[in-house]
């Protein structure tokens, strides 16, 4: 259901009753304790800009949206200048 790289590919799936029938879901997902090293947010970033520059691989931006709190992934860039958490390889 997911690409092996997915944050969701070892996520439990189950199925949900609707009206109509039933459909697959994923099940809520912990997230994962990570270390990490902080980095200072600058003005133009975006997080597949910092795992590119970071991982060498911007699709890993979800990594970065794991060890910061924010339940939408945009506003962890925001204010610039804020200090974020990239987790260690």
């Amino acid at each position: 259901m997911f690409t092996a790289g997915s944050r969701y590919a070892k996520t439990p799936v189950t199925t949900a009753k609707k009206e109509d029938g039933e459909v697959n879901v994923v099940k809520l997902r912990r997230l994962p304790e990570t270390e990490g090293a902080p980095l200072a947010v600058e003005g133009r970033d975006r997080l597949d800009v910092i795992c590119e520059r970071c991982y060498q691989d911007g699709t890993r931006f979800w990594h970065v949206a794991d060890a910061n709190t924010e339940l939408d992934a945009r506003d962890i860039l925001t204010p610039p200048g804020r200090v974020v958490q990239v987790p260690e390889d």
